[in-house]
């Protein structure tokens, strides 16, 4: 059915209007407090795709579509919502502010119907690319089967294409033959800083097919089109061609009289030009030059309309910045403000009377039939188009009895026992890897369950009879989905799949695997995925100095505190496979959380909202302590440490690990206790937890829980004050020095603060002072007595 373009201009010219005015609104309307400055503007950029979005949300969407739209769009964006019922006055007009609508669009800070939070530009565009894969996924395994399959859509800012993450997105979306997917690249030409660089759209047109991807470049609107049948329109077709972008947008900005000018004095000669310009006013002429393709609603539901396929498809879509607005083409646009005096003549141009600036449709003349449209308007017809999902059952902890292991192997046996176990918990794992898929221990799993590829493709290894531990086999019903090494993909993907019981009504319980060190080379991706509330596992191993071979490249530092520092992510370290078995349980039952309430006031964490995961683990053997088993056992591994050995009432000395050093807490504990008191040792298994419930309790007496107190507070509570605390960690000291404050104790952290290098694990703990005899000797300088016996160091 052939779009309503009237109907969409009135949306249009509303759409441009409010999200104008909303801007101006935060700017210049709204009181400020002392000290506070402008929020910032992009009426700009929100005008050059207004058209786009009309087309998009007015004509060309329906519901089971999901679209990420460019962070600075957030305002036209809020607008739709907003005439469609979806966004409240009240969250408009405080936009900005605290409690109001989002400077960009957010899933879990707007109460509008967003489908993927943007910000960090780029990230929004690659995780279209992802929830299509996820929704291939669901489909091939026979879920959600009544529900149609979407488009996956991001409105794209053309500067966003600097971003090296589009790329990396590309050839993995090929690799996995991509579909239903749209890019609409919004081409202003225009980014922050400057005009962007001529013959971008030749790179855009030759990359994308590459990869797989149509191209439908969108460069000039119905009148511009109708013109070029002109005597003198293949002329005028040329000179736009040939046009530089920074002399396009100068002249878009100056006005009619100066198109006029410049054609003239440019093509003038030529034959039927003087006619075509002489036929039209200054305002006609530079509605013609400024009616690209990007702000034409014929030409963008036309071109919406024509895709009937599923390849995915990009729209390079001319638009103008600022378009419609006195910014428009300005080089200093993309954080320009109407002043007041040009809103107030933009009020004027807009036809909106004094007074009605926040109705819904002030500026669209015939309200009433327009109403009745919009009731019908496909996209919005099923309201909120969120869907949820029933929990999963985990099963419970699965044990291990090896006696000597690694948390690294641990998490490839239980997850392969889970494999083998054919239970309902198993059917929902969906696991990924960067190209480390066997070398994290996955390959148990990823041998039971298989590879997922919509196309079914055999192990030809295994057909050649050429031995091998692995069976690489891929069909529609496998399991694990193998990544090329760009650690943004992982974390992207594992966002998308991550949300796929809210995207597409069908709980995944995703687990990635990543060397610990290049978390960081994806940590945008990281903290993008928890800011949208994604749910998944990411195992960062093998970790730390401990992988000691290996070198610096590949030792992580910092990682613990990264864990500590993100929101929406519980980070845990275990020592043993007792510890991992709980953890990795709980975890499973955490990612489905979504319920609201206060605080447990055992912790004072937040855990019935639930969370992502991060595990970091070791390649390091150790000898396994078999702990009870019980609840008590499994709450304080839970809730992020537990007494190893508990302190007497006049201990002197507290031991606190977290991970793989737990072999020399334990020796050095040993050593230490022959010469001082009642000797502690704490296992940690979550900093984090730990860190979280005790800042959380400290916030819960603020606000009058007098007797709010943390599991961390509660076990330090038995400690005598003249007690000290020997911290100690494969990773960065700060990950533990803080436990000091918790009731006072001095506090010696050791641990790693510089890159590493290759020798054994004995050379390198030593170097780094967090060996046995270092802990043994910060003991014996710092707690007063007799000298503690040192063993000899070995050479």
């Amino acid at each position: 059915m052939a779009a309503d373009i009237e109907k969409l201009k009135a949306v249009e010219q509303q759409l441009l209007w409010l999200s104008c005015w909303t801007i101006h609104n935060a700017n210049h309307v709204r009181p400020k407090g002392e000290g506070d400055v402008k929020v910032g503007g992009h009426q700009a950029s929100c005008a050059s795709v207004v058209s786009i979005m009309t087309a998009l949300y007015f004509d060309a969407l329906r519901p089971e579509d999901r679209v990420a739209v460019k962070p600075h769009a957030g305002p036209v964006f809020h607008a739709a919502q907003y005439l469609m019922g979806n966004q409240t006055r009240e969250k408009l007009e405080n936009f900005r502010g605290f409690g109001g609508t989002q400077s960009y669009p957010s899933r879990t800070k707007d109460i509008d119907d967003v489908d993927f939070s943007t910000g960090s530009v780029g990230l929004g565009v690659a995780m279209t690319a992802f929830a299509s894969l996820v929704q291939d996924y669901v489909k091939s395994h026979g879920w959600a089967a009544n529900r149609p399959e979407g488009r996956m859509v991001a409105l794209v800012g053309d500067a966003e294409l600097d971003e090296g993450n589009i790329y990396e997105c590309l050839q993995e979306g090929w690799k996995h033959g991509l579909r239903n997917t749209w890019w609409i690249i919004d081409y202003n030409r225009q980014s922050l800083d400057g005009v962007v660089r001529e013959g971008l759209w030749r790179r855009i047109e030759a990359i994308f097919p590459a990869f797989g991807w149509n191209v439908v470049r969108l460069k000039y609107g119905a009148l511009q089109r109708s013109a070029f049948a002109e005597p003198g329109g293949e002329a005028l077709r040329d000179w736009i061609d040939r046009c530089q972008n920074d002399l396009y947008a100068a002249l878009t900005y100056k006005g009619g009289a100066a198109w006029r000018e410049q054609l003239a004095d440019d093509i003038g000669g030529k034959a039927g030009i003087a006619e075509l310009l002489a036929r039209r006013s200054d305002d006609e002429l530079a509605e013609l030059m400024t009616n690209l393709g990007g702000q034409c609603l014929e030409t963008l539901t036309e071109a919406f309309a024509d895709v009937a396929d599923d390849r995915p498809t990009a729209f390079l879509a001319y638009t103008i910045k600022g378009w419609g607005t006195p910014l428009a083409g300005h080089k200093d646009n993309h954080a320009g403000l109407m002043t007041e005096a040009q809103m107030e003549s933009f009020r004027t141009q807009m036809g909106v009377t004094a007074g009605a600036e926040w109705d819904r449709l002030p500026a669209t003349g015939d309200t009433g039939t327009l109403e009745e449209w919009l009731d019908g308007v496909p996209f919005f017809s099923a309201g909120r188009r969120r869907y949820a999902a029933g929990p999963i059952e985990t099963g419970g902890a699965v044990y291990l009895d090896d006696a000597i292991q690694s948390t690294q192997a641990g998490f490839g046996k239980i997850l392969d026992e889970i494999a083998r176990s054919g239970s309902p918990l198993s059917e929902r794992i969906v696991t990924t890897s960067p190209d480390v898929t066997v070398s994290t221990n996955l390959g148990g799993w990823v041998n039971r369950r298989g590879l997922f590829a919509r196309d079914a493709r055999s192990d030809l290894f295994r057909e050649q009879n050429i031995p091998s531990a692995q069976k690489w086999g891929f069909s529609p019903r496998g399991q694990h989905i193998e990544l090329g090494i760009a650690e943004m993909n992982l974390f992207l993907l594992l966002g998308a799949a991550g949300l796929s019981h809210s995207l597409f009504g069908e709980r995944l319980l995703p687990v990635g695997t990543v060397y610990d060190p290049f978390i960081a080379r994806g940590l945008d991706a990281l903290n993008y995925a928890c800011y949208q509330d994604s749910r998944f596992i990411i195992a960062g191993t093998p970790s730390g100095v401990t992988l000691a071979p290996e070198g610096g490249a590949h030792q992580s530092v910092g990682t613990p505190l990264i864990g500590m520092s993100q929101d929406g992510l519980a980070a845990f370290e275990p020592a043993f496979l007792d510890e991992l078995s709980v953890i990795m349980d709980w975890a499973f039952d955490y990612l489905q959380r979504g319920g609201e309430g206060d605080p447990s006031e055992r912790t004072w964490l937040r855990d019935e909202t639930g969370g992502s995961v991060y595990l970091r683990l070791s390649t390091r053997p150790v000898e396994q302590i078999r702990a009870a088993r019980d609840e008590q056992f499994a709450q304080g591994v839970v809730d992020g440490a537990y007494w190893l050995r508990e302190p007497g009432p006049n201990a002197e000395i507290v031991i606190v690990y977290q991970g793989c050093v737990a072999p020399e807490a334990i020796a050095a504990a040993g050593r230490i206790s022959n010469d001082r008191r009642d000797i502690g040792v704490l296992a940690v298994t979550s900093a984090d937890r730990l860190n979280a419930g005790w800042t959380a309790a400290r916030r819960a007496r603020a606000r009058g829980h007098g007797s709010a107190e943390s599991h961390v507070g509660r076990l330090f509570a038995r400690l005598p004050r003249h007690c000290t605390l020997i911290t100690v960690i494969d990773g960065h000291p700060a990950t533990l020095a803080w436990l000091g404050s918790v009731t006072g104790h001095r506090t010696v952290p050791i641990g790693v603060e510089h890159f590493g290098q290759t020798g054994t694990i004995a050379d390198l703990y030593r170097h780094f002072g967090i060996d046995a005899d270092s802990i043994v000797a910060a003991a014996n300088e710092l707690s007063p007595g007799r000298p503690i016996g040192l063993r000899a160091r070995i050479a």
